[in-house]
């Protein structure tokens, strides 16, 4: 299963839900009928979708056995995936998004910044949003999330490497950015 969203919120009072998708394009979740809805370590079921739109930067869904706003209210913070293998074939040097969600981001330095949260896109070109680990305590003998975020363009010269294998994403970024 390759993660493609999450249901956000409740969208109108019919029960469709806003989606927050985690995918390059917008629209990319529009070309798959049949959803797989759940949390990260399960459960999991599988839903036809019956309607699905996009709507501003989210898309709005109307989902089976979701008849009105208190039913949509219960799927909030459900992710969205698809079968890895309805997906399209990609080359080494390609990621999908979905793949970097949850990657910890690690400087040239060996510090980790965080976790990647989220992709955008600017136009120019796509930025990782992370949600920084900062020291707590003087000792250093916890790190724990703190609030904010660190946005990292997704180009060569500031992403050295990417190993979705071990789950890490090399970055030549500094943590002084972070202040």
């Amino acid at each position: 299963m390759v993660i493609m969203g999450r249901i956000a919120a409740a969208h109108g009072i019919r029960g469709w839900v806003k989606i927050q998708p985690y995918t390059e394009y917008l629209d990319s979740l529009l070309d798959y009928r049949t959803w797989w809805i759940g949390q990260e370590h399960g459960p999991w079921r599988e839903v036809a979708v019956q309607q699905c739109e996009a709507h501003n930067k989210t898309l709005a869904a109307q989902l089976p056995d979701c008849p009105d706003r208190t039913a949509a209210e219960k799927l909030k913070g459900l992710l969205i995936a698809v079968p890895r293998s309805s997906l399209p074939q990609h080359t080494a040097d390609e990621y999908y998004w979905s793949d970097l969600i949850g990657l910890a981001v690690v400087n040239e330095a060996g510090e980790q910044l965080g976790t990647v949260a989220n992709l955008l896109e600017t136009g120019a070109n796509q930025v990782l949003s992370v949600k920084p680990l900062l020291d707590k305590t003087k000792t250093g003998s916890s790190k724990t999330e703190t609030g904010g975020e660190i946005l990292i363009p997704f180009v060569e010269s500031a992403i050295k490497q990417v190993d979705v294998k071990n789950k890490i994403i090399h970055v030549d970024w500094s943590a002084d950015y972070l202040r």
